[in-house]
């Protein structure tokens, strides 16, 4: 069951495709936070719809979001892929224990072993305001984002 509008996001800690680490606590009272669950980099739907968030990134990303992609790729895949397609935000690892952080959100396939396309934005006092769950293989749709994010 997804994570619902109104509860606490559950706190993780992952490394991203530089090997960093982040916590979702560390924007904790600084930024709300787009969080963008997917099934795997390289793919063919996943790909798109970063694209289409790496090109609009400036009118989401600023000094009130950040935006976070989740997968269960490992940090050096995702290197490969965030250097191929350009991406300027941090795609996390949920590569061990073995997507973790997408079954505490609710979104883990067990069938496909990865998540599906969940995203949740979370306010800076860590509460969730508005989520998706889009099964595998419909994309998302970023003007929900955009008016999401406007009512916060």
């Amino acid at each position: 069951m997804p994570v619902e509008v109104g509860q606490p996001a559950p706190e993780f800690t992952l490394r991203d495709q530089n090997r960093e680490e982040v916590t979702l606590s560390q924007f904790r009272g600084k930024k709300n936070v787009l969080l963008v669950f997917y099934p795997f980099a390289f793919s063919g739907t996943c790909t798109a719809e970063l694209c289409q968030v790496r090109d609009e990134l400036p009118r989401y990303q600023n000094d009130d979001l950040q935006i976070l992609g989740v997968s269960v790729d490992a940090p050096h895949a995702l290197k490969a892929w965030a250097k191929q397609q350009g991406y300027g935000l941090p795609l996390l690892a949920d590569f061990w224990p073995h997507g973790e952080v997408a079954r505490a959100y609710g979104v883990f396939n067990d069938r496909l072993g990865a998540p599906e396309r969940g995203t949740f934005i979370i306010d800076r006092e860590g509460i969730v305001r508005w989520t998706v769950h889009n099964e595998i293989p419909h994309a998302r749709n970023l003007a929900d984002y955009e008016k999401a994010l406007a009512e916060l």
